[in-house]
């Protein structure tokens, strides 16, 4: 028996899709991945209109999008992340009904609860076998673990698997199970690997970013946290890394073991397990090459839904056992509320993923940014959007000092017996406003460009479209 069908075509016919329905796709090949673009073409020429567009993040490669909107076989995206190019295009107004954001944890537990159902879930694996059981961890197009796709499979009413290395049945190692597939689809290429993954990612050798990522270990290191045990999760950015770094020589030189790293794992946290600073890593996607091939590898380091990674409400989710997380903001306000969705422009350019789920989850989320970028300063009294309550922001690090949120007293004492450089928000947003200019209030345009959905499922804030001339 197979499920292997002839072509995208016949699958999409097999699928049942119509007019209104919903297709999903998840983004584990990022801006190499073909997948969506030759799907949706594909949808266009058999005359179906009238979609939602449901996808764990949307990236400039696929741009294309734009094309669909305007012929109205899309008229409705959801998303977890939009990258810049696309984003502009939707911040102008290229859609006329707004853009759903959801987090990586609330797009499963609503597409789990029927909140957001999926008609045809499109599956992009560098490796199925006939039957449709699927991994990502071998292949020409291999990206690792596929954990923004299981919800997909789990709960779409039809699923569709479309690879370009077809292996002997059974798989060996799969990662979603034949149990969920209805049809298989074989293509030349589902992605440019150069996209995919990064060969490598690279500590910042800026001496603000390594500042700050100094103080950041410091921080970590008087919180209390760090003992046996500890659970940690940070990004791929270069001051992220460089703090990991720095906080791997404090647990190495303490004999400090964690239980696990989690998130979009990279090679860095992969040495960090090599060299005994953790026991396991949980990973829902991998950043680049050296995390597929650990994964693929090493028994230690697991491969975990966005479910079981960070959805809220359930029986038991990764970030709710972490203890501290690292992460990035465009804006931070003077409540602690973080913006990671919108640029200085107003314009879209992000999008939460994970980044409120690990805030809402762990014992203490920290924002490392710079006092300004490119004359903007990082600290506002209000955020342009509220991408990450400041309810569940503790600290911020920037290389002119600490701000404790003031929720967190007794962070603050412990900060400030270390010796660290603990200051008031309002006084950092003072110090970049010397140096920048306090920036204009951003005008709006008339129209919502997108709404941002808490990972509990409530409306937690609104973007506008940009005024005409931006």
């Amino acid at each position: 028996m197979s499920k292997v069908v002839k072509s995208l075509r016949e699958a999409i016919a097999l699928a049942g899709l119509r007019d209104g329905m919903t297709v999903s796709f998840h983004h584990h090949l990022r801006n190499g991945d073909f997948v969506l673009n030759f799907v949706m073409d594909e949808i266009a020429g058999m005359g179906i209109r009238d979609l939602t567009v449901n996808a764990s993040a949307l990236f400039d490669v696929h741009t294309p999008l734009i094309g669909h909107t305007e012929s109205r076989v899309v008229t409705h995206l959801a998303a977890n992340y939009i990258s810049a190019g696309l984003g502009r295009a939707i911040s102008r107004g290229a859609l006329e009904a707004p853009v759903e954001f959801r987090t990586h944890g609330g797009r499963p537990k609503d597409i789990a609860l029927g909140r957001t159902p999926i008609d045809v879930a499109f599956i992009a694996a560098p490796a199925a076998d006939p039957m449709g059981n699927c991994t990502g961890r071998i292949g020409k197009s291999t990206c690792g673990s596929l954990g923004y796709a299981f919800a997909d499979a789990m709960y779409a009413k039809r699923v569709v698997v479309i690879t370009d290395n077809i292996v002997p049945y059974p798989l060996q190692g799969w990662s979603i199970p034949e149990s969920y597939v209805d049809y298989v689809v074989t293509v030349d290429a589902i992605g440019d690997p150069k996209g995919i993954v990064s060969g490598t990612t690279q500590v910042t050798r800026d001496p603000v970013g390594l500042v700050m990522a100094a103080q950041a270990a410091k921080v970590i290191q008087a919180s209390g946290l760090l003992k046996e045990g500890f659970s940690f999760q940070t990004g791929a950015g270069g001051a992220s890394l460089a703090a990991a770094r720095f906080l791997k020589d404090i647990m190495l030189r303490e004999g400090i073991q964690g239980s696990f790293a989690s998130g979009g794992i990279t090679g860095y946290l992969v040495d960090m397990l090599r060299e005994g600073c953790f026991r396991s890593l949980m990973d829902v996607q991998c950043f680049d090459l050296k995390a597929v091939e650990s994964l693929r590898e090493d028994p230690r380091h697991q491969e975990i839904s966005a479910m079981q990674y960070a959805a809220p409400g359930e029986r038991g989710a990764v970030v709710d056992s972490l203890d501290v997380v690292i992460l990035g903001a465009t804006e931070i306000d003077t409540d602690f509320h973080v913006n990671v969705h919108t640029d200085s422009n107003g314009s879209i350019m992000g999008g939460s993923g994970g980044h409120s789920d690990t805030a809402a989850g762990s014992k203490l989320a920290m924002i490392i940014a710079p006092l300004f970028r490119a004359r903007m300063p990082i600290v506002t009294d209000r955020v342009t959007c509220i991408s990450t309550p400041g309810q569940d922001i503790d600290v911020l690090v920037t290389q002119a000092g600490v701000a404790v949120n003031p929720r967190q007293a007794e962070l603050r004492e412990r900060l400030e017996q270390a010796g660290l450089p603990v200051v008031d928000i309002h006084e950092l947003k003072e110090r970049a406003e010397a140096i920048t200019g306090k920036p204009k209030a951003l005008p709006k345009g008339d129209r919502v460009a997108a709404k941002v959905i808490s990972r509990e499922g409530e409306l937690l804030d609104t973007i506008y479209t940009l005024p005409e001339g931006r």
